[in-house]
């Protein structure tokens, strides 16, 4: 250990190597760490065991990712277990069928090994604790958050559980626990992985479907671009799935460099590793020019505007089923943004068509940019909701993060190196549908950057 995604996969379709003996070795890995960081609040032995046995039956007929274990965050479905959302009152919530991107997973030969933890519903903050199974510790500093809202599955990559992780990502929720805890993390355009985030029979309202997208976290760049290439793709079971080729014509070899993007001030480690990055990407031809992306208010207000509007139908029975300690970071978010009424929600929708048609024309001239995960490196666990000064100072640190989401291009966040024994990194935001030119640019920083 580490294992590596494609060299399990010919291995075990090689018979070089069994998925049992694979999936054994991260069970004894999961018994060694996850008592220390507690990412996985349900560890699926017995039926990894199974599954890893008919990949070997296959043998060279499994797919690519034959006998790759992978952990999923405990919002999507995977077949005969319980989907808690990290609630006590959700631990009979069993799901009868695979959410889309586990479907793909497995039909590919990959093996959910556990259920991820996550912060409650997803809304509890930017610290990944749960009701039901508690606070997920960040390997690398006890005393700083791993992030989230992925963060049990950026953990469980991060300690060697699992090969990779699938969680989603609506305004960093990938990309943060990525920067935090070491790892790479793929937020994929809007529409181009299938995915089903009911929580009942009913579908979600606007925001919820324009706005969050699933997509995995590894080691390497290469292995996302590996399980990307599994992910991606259109299917009956999500209309908004589309068939995009996975690459594209060649672009200008042209960067934007996102230093500040919440006008608050940067870290300087934060800066000295953008600094680092922009240096490296113009050493190998890439035209890098410091620029302000477009509508960056318009932006933040749209997107919050849009979510809380949404949040505050069903707010008296959330914060009934949080409580008030994991109520606090929603609470501080209405505060700042009051939810709208119905002719100021559909003006946010007009509103948001005109952001993406901005940062359309603004890619087409510079069609990637580099710009922070987050203008402060990790914190204390739960100090983004301590108060209405550390929320607002938090959140506009992740406000790239935010206005990307909202956008729905794809983005990837790279560890670029270590700062006192601590993961940072830099993210890169691409065109939309054009993740190979994100993962093109992340692999060369991480060839040469990363420790």
């Amino acid at each position: 250990m580490p294992w590596e995604t494609s060299a399990i996969g010919r291995g075990v379709r090689g018979g070089e190597v069994s998925a049992v003996d694979v999936v054994e070795a991260h069970l004894a890995r999961i018994a060694e760490m996850n008592p220390v960081v507690n990412a996985l609040g349900e560890v699926f032995a017995e039926d990894a065991l199974a599954q890893a046995r008919e990949v070997d039956r296959r043998g060279d007929e499994a797919g690519p990712l034959a006998g790759v274990p992978f952990s999923v965050k405990d919002n999507l479905d995977v077949a005969g277990k319980a989907t808690t959302h990290g609630l006590r009152r959700f631990r009979e919530h069993v799901r009868p069928v695979d959410a889309p991107p586990v479907a793909r997973l497995r039909a590919a030969g990959a093996i959910p090994i556990g259920h991820a933890n996550l912060p409650t519903l997803t809304v509890r903050g930017m610290h990944t604790a749960s009701e039901l199974h508690g606070h997920t510790v960040n390997p690398w500093d006890h005393g700083k958050t791993p992030g989230g809202s992925s963060g049990g599955d950026a953990v469980a990559v991060a300690t060697d559980m699992a090969v990779l992780g699938l969680g989603n990502d609506s305004g960093g929720s990938l990309r943060i626990p990525a920067a935090f805890t070491g790892v790479c993390g793929l937020k994929p355009s809007t529409g181009r992985y299938a995915a089903d985030h009911r929580l009942g029979p009913d579908d979600p309202s606007f925001a919820a479907q324009v706005i969050p997208v699933d997509g995995p976290l590894a080691r390497t760049v290469a292995e996302l671009r590996v399980v990307h290439e599994v992910l991606a793709g259109a299917d009956v079971r999500d209309p908004r799935a589309v068939p995009v080729p996975l690459t594209g014509p060649p672009v200008p070899r042209r960067v934007g460099l996102v230093v500040d993007p919440g006008g608050r001030g940067v870290d300087p480690a934060v800066r000295a590793a953008l600094e680092e990055a922009a240096t490296t990407l113009s050493d190998h031809g890439y035209d890098v020019e410091e620029v302000v992306p477009p509508r960056m208010a318009d932006a933040l207000d749209a997107y919050s505007g849009l979510i809380l509007t949404e949040f505050s139908r069903t707010w008296p029975a959330v914060r009934d089923l949080l409580g008030p300690e994991a109520s606090r970071y929603l609470e501080l978010s209405m505060r700042r943004r009051e939810p709208t009424d119905l002719a100021g929600y559909l003006a946010l929708t007009g509103v948001l068509l005109g952001i993406r048609r901005a940062w359309g024309e603004f890619l087409d001239d510079r069609p990637l940019l580099l710009g922070p995960v987050s203008t402060v490196p990790s914190f204390e666990p739960d100090q983004e909701s301590r108060d209405a000064e550390e929320f607002d100072r938090y959140t506009h640190a992740i406000s790239l993060c935010s206005v990307s989401s909202l956008v729905g291009v794809p983005a990837v966040a790279v560890p670029t190196g270590l700062v006192d024994g601590f993961p940072i990194g830099v993210q890169l935001i691409g065109r939309m549908y054009r993740e190979d030119t994100c993962l093109d640019a992340a692999e060369l920083l991480e060839r040469t950057l990363a420790p």
